[in-house]
């Protein structure tokens, strides 16, 4: 019965809850992952049969295999939401997982760039070639509007409102934003648009309404940008890794040390909680001493 239950599974993430294609494909190799140690360590229970103790084994051996406590956690979340997919759908009464715990994580303060650092990447893009010309305008509105890589390149020429400055971006699970966008952001877009865009030989089909596109017209991988961007780092003699999620916390951390609201922030981020936020309030550790150092006795 695993197939089709899997299968049904596959349906509700993609209908029922919009998930996104990457999103999807991983529950379902953790899904692999659980039909595959059951059949191992547990011959002939079959999927209504599955109990807490033998997910608790499942942890204990994917936890011995030296996997991240981020990506045990992830595993989890896959089980768990199929767990409750098979309740919803009274394959079975009770929800094994419930009970089950998922591993401390530690929360880690992501790399953020200075406004020195951004300028001096920016200040590597040759402007002599079209591809120049689309990395600039392509770095700005992510760095301007704080986008995910996904984002980024699926952001379409019929979700730019740039006479009003805002963009619609489709965030995880499909949903819908609307994200102010800078002046400088609009300014190498058009830039873009109406000196290289225009004047591509041959735009793929499907890619007709996609912003950013190759040189053979079609949309840009994400590995793409990250090539883009790390190179530029590099040309830039920037010790740390850059990628595009760089820029995306560095826009938020900007955003807080500046004094916007976290609420505001967490809108334009596409977060869904406020908790995910608030990590971008802890970022500025050399303002925090200068602030110690002014105003506390002890630190004067």
């Amino acid at each position: 019965m695993w197939e089709a239950y899997v299968k049904g599974f596959k349906a509700y993430l993609q209908l029922e809850r919009s998930m996104s294609e990457n999103t999807v494909e991983a529950y379902l190799h953790d899904i692999a992952m659980l039909r595959s140690h059951m059949q191992d360590t547990f011959a002939g229970v079959g999927v209504e049969g599955v109990e807490l103790e033998h997910l608790q084994s499942l942890l204990v051996s994917i936890n011995e295999l030296g996997l991240a406590a981020a990506t045990q956690a992830r595993v989890l979340s896959g089980i768990k939401s199929f767990f409750q997919f098979l309740v919803l759908e009274e394959a079975i009464k009770k929800d094994p997982s419930e009970l089950l715990d998922a591993p401390k994580l530690k929360r880690s303060l992501p790399h953020v760039l200075s406004l020195a650092e951004i300028d001096k990447i920016f200040a590597e893009i040759d402007h002599s070639t079209p591809e120049g010309t689309r990395n600039h305008a392509m770095l700005e509105t992510m760095y301007s509007c704080g986008l995910r890589v996904s984002e980024l390149i699926g952001l379409c020429l019929s979700n730019l409102y740039l006479d009003v400055g805002f963009i619609k971006v489709i965030g995880k699970g499909n949903k819908e934003r609307l994200v102010p966008i800078g002046e400088a952001a609009i300014k190498y877009i058009l830039l873009y648009k109406d000196h290289v865009r225009n004047h591509l030989p041959k735009i793929v089909k499907g890619s007709e309404d996609i912003l950013f596109l190759n040189r053979r017209g079609a949309g840009l991988s994400r590995v793409m940008v990250f090539m883009i961007l790390k190179e530029l780092g590099q040309k830039a003699g920037l010790k740390q890794n850059i990628h595009p999620h760089t820029l995306r916390h560095s826009f938020a951390t900007h955003l807080v040390e500046g004094g916007a609201d976290l609420r505001a922030v967490q809108e334009m981020m596409g977060h869904k909680s406020i908790t995910t936020t608030e990590i971008y309030t802890h970022l500025d550790r050399g303002y925090l001493r200068q602030t110690l150092e002014k105003f506390h006795p002890r630190f004067r």
